[in-house]
């Protein structure tokens, strides 16, 4: 549902009629945990229901949480791959120091 509406504000009958699988009493009680959670804002035109992302509580939730572990395990990363460089190098040079005596 927060895909379909990412692109823009849609009626209830329109995130019904992308989700067939799903009933409309269904959609209509994801839609309220979803207003209630501040992840969706209503806005009545006549009849009709227009669903609204709001992306600030999204955002905000990855900066305090996704983006610290994401530095996090890119650092990790990093020194994970430093480790293994420096492991292939100390490697690579103890087969070059040992085929070199192997030949004398």
């Amino acid at each position: 549902m927060l895909d379909l509406l990412k692109k823009g504000p849609l009626t209830t009958g329109h995130l019904c009629e992308a989700l067939p699988k799903i009933d409309r009493c269904t959609v209509m009680q994801h839609l309220k945990v979803l207003e209630k959670a501040g992840l969706v804002v209503v806005e009545r035109r006549g009849r009709e229901r227009w669903n609204h992302l709001d992306a600030l509580p999204i955002q905000a939730v990855h900066e305090r949480w996704i983006g610290p572990y994401a530095a996090y395990a890119a650092s990790m990363l990093g020194a994970l791959k430093k480790s293994v460089e420096q492991s292939e190098e100390t490697h690579a040079a103890a087969e070059t120091t040992n085929g070199d005596t192997k030949g004398t």
